[in-house]
């Protein structure tokens, strides 16, 4: 038989469901309906999503009834079908879950406010809760979860109404705050914490919602000091954003397996998804710290594998000089130079050796941009930073290789010298020469970055620990002129979030995009070098401003460009227009990236250097 629900969590972690009203969302259900009525009018599709959910590998699936109590039904003239909503729900999920998953009746906030700081008088909401609650209980849920209460006085008062209801019923009761910084949380997570701790009728304390799995993971470590009872983390799949009229939620399922791992080793107890998080969230959640044999995998096993120790990072000034300028706030100068398209890189080599010369920090090298196949830029950058003595920024991309394969050039240019990365998820196979070549994608850049960030901490990809760490500076990019521009802001938070240590934007000709951008994601703390493109031409400035995505040329650089009567004129109005744009936004950047049009390294250095007239 199965346990009860408090004795297999002493068995080891728990994987619990993720986001139904995603789901529901995602399965056509309008946001202006009420999702909870759906247990009524279309129960085969809740039943089907519970079904999900534990072929993904949760044990345990909540109820679909989150808003189902009297006060929020109201707003939908539902409030009458309280218990019989809530008993569906019940019933739903019991046929979903059989024999070996637990069901677990969902309870959340009551949508407003109570006495003294709102209108809903105290005996009014323990009515509330009593309905939802008695019908639940009624239709044998085989625990309770109270979550994503921002009113530790409400989380109080409605789990007290379940401990008088039944005494027996298992209670987890889930808090949200934030998003906070990392002080805040420390200050603020274990006071209520402590509070559900000391509460007779919690068995276990929860965190969820909020901002994303990093900031739930700075949560749970804030709080699990502070207490004795299991402590479950169900985190958001980051915060959502509308595109194409849809609410999409930004955190890949691998970014959030990788989470799942770092929770299990704070110490969590039950780990889940919140809003956003899918079925593939679960499955990857659970292949971090079910399969491999960290957790209990099933009804009554048990774990014996130590969590896996990660190793303290190598200080950012000790990894590289780029590093060290990162740390120390100096001026950062990069030129980007292409690899070559055939095997000889005596040129690039060169060109290398001269910009060292020049006083440049380092040579940003391109991963096949616009999906062209050139050589390795791996190879690329250890020959040039063994025969030209200065260091590089290759880029990593997505495009091309696997999970598999990407650990293993990271964890060999490691090997051969290589410090510095930039991650980006990479150019389609579509817009290159090869456009019927298969694309990989395993992750987007935000999985890419997680997984330098933990090769940085001595974990590889299955969550196994390395012999040694890396020492990586990560790096991310950045588009402040993209035409989804509320996306690539919030994708710049899960970068930072993931543990990019800088980023580089793409091409800006318009200064103010660039400052209004950076103001923009400064709550990511992370520095930005500005992304510089000299123009060589008119005819170059009309090919980059319609054929090059994510650059945007304004009509007056254009007209200036447009003026130019020779070769030589219009290249030296291109650096004109570079250093005005550079000067523009110096203060506010921690450095550059010149990309010389052609590979002409003089061309940069003209951009760059104080005493160009």
């Amino acid at each position: 038989m199965r346990k009860k629900y408090l004795d297999r969590i002493k068995d080891g972690i728990i994987l619990f469901d993720g986001a139904m009203g995603t789901m529901l969302y995602e399965d056509g259900i309008p946001l202006s309906s009420c999702f909870e009525e759906v247990c009524l009018s279309s129960p085969d599709m809740v039943k089907s999503i519970h079904m999900r959910y534990i072929q993904a590998g949760a044990q345990v699936i909540e109820t679909n009834s989150f808003g189902a109590n009297p006060v929020k039904l109201k707003s939908y003239q539902l409030e009458d079908k309280t218990e019989e909503i809530n008993r569906a729900a019940v019933r739903i999920a019991r046929e979903a879950a059989g024999d070996d998953v637990y069901v677990a009746g969902s309870v959340g906030p009551l949508g407003q406010r109570i006495v003294p700081f709102g209108k809903i008088e105290i005996k009014e909401a323990e009515k509330a809760f009593e309905v939802q609650i008695s019908a639940l209980i009624a239709e044998k849920a085989d625990l309770l979860i109270f979550e994503t209460f921002r009113d530790i006085e409400e989380l109080l008062l409605a789990v007290r109404v379940a401990g008088r209801l039944d005494p027996s019923m298992p209670v987890q009761a889930q808090f949200t705050i934030g998003p906070l910084n990392e002080e805040e949380y420390r200050k603020e997570a274990p006071s209520l914490a402590r509070r559900l701790d000391r509460e007779e009728a919690v068995d276990v304390i929860g965190i969820n919602c909020a901002v994303g799995p990093d900031h739930l993971l700075e949560i749970l470590m804030a709080v699990k000091p502070h207490v004795k009872k299991p402590v479950s983390v169900m985190p958001n799949a980051g915060l959502p954003r509308e595109i194409d009229n849809r609410n999409m939620y930004l955190a890949s399922p691998s970014y959030f397996g990788n989470y799942a791992l770092k929770f299990f080793e704070a110490g969590a107890a039950v780990i889940g998804g919140c809003c956003g998080t899918t079925p593939e969230h679960i499955r990857k959640a659970g292949q971090m710290v079910l399969s491999l044999g960290k957790a209990a995998a099933g009804k009554g096993s048990s774990f014996q594998d130590a969590p896996v120790q990660e190793k303290k990072e190598i200080p950012l000034a000790e990894r590289s000089a780029l590093g060290r300028a990162l740390t120390e706030g100096s001026w950062i100068t990069t030129v980007e130079l292409i690899p070559p398209i055939g095997t000889d890189l005596t040129r690039i080599i060169e060109r290398s050796s001269e910009l060292k010369k020049k006083g440049i920090l380092g040579i940003n090298l391109p991963d096949g941009p616009r999906a062209s196949s050139r050589i390795s830029v791996a190879i690329t950058a250890i020959e040039i930073e063994r025969k030209a003595g200065i260091e590089t920024i290759p880029h990593i991309c997505c495009r091309d290789k696997n999970l598999i394969g990407i650990q293993a050039e990271l964890l060999g240019s490691h090997a051969a010298g290589l410090r510095n990365l930039l991650i980006i998820t990479g150019d389609p196979p579509k817009v290159g020469n090869y456009p019927d070549v298969t694309g990989v994608f395993d992750v987007d850049s935000i999985g890419l970055i997680t997984l330098a960030k933990r090769l940085n901490r001595g974990i590889d990809l299955g969550g196994r620990e390395l012999s040694g760490q890396t020492s990586f500076v990560i790096g991310a990019g950045a588009n402040p002129a993209s035409t989804g521009l509320e996306r690539e802001i919030e994708r710049c938070f899960l970068k930072a979030e993931a543990g990019a240590d800088f980023f580089i934007s793409q091409p800006v000709f318009d200064p103010e995009i660039l400052l209004d951008f950076i103001e923009r994601i400064r709550g990511t703390n992370i520095p930005l070098m500005a992304g510089i493109w000299p123009l060589a031409s008119y005819r170059n400035a009309l090919f980059l401003n319609n054929e090059v995505p994510g650059v945007s040329i304004p009509e007056h650089i254009m007209k200036r460009m447009e003026k130019t009567g020779t070769k030589e004129a219009a290249v030296r109005e291109g650096i004109l227009i570079a250093r005005e744009i550079l000067e523009s936004v110096r203060s506010a950047v921690c450095g550059v990236q010149v990309s010389p049009p052609f590979g002409v390294i003089q061309t940069a250095v003209d951009v760059i250097r104080d005493d160009f007239v």
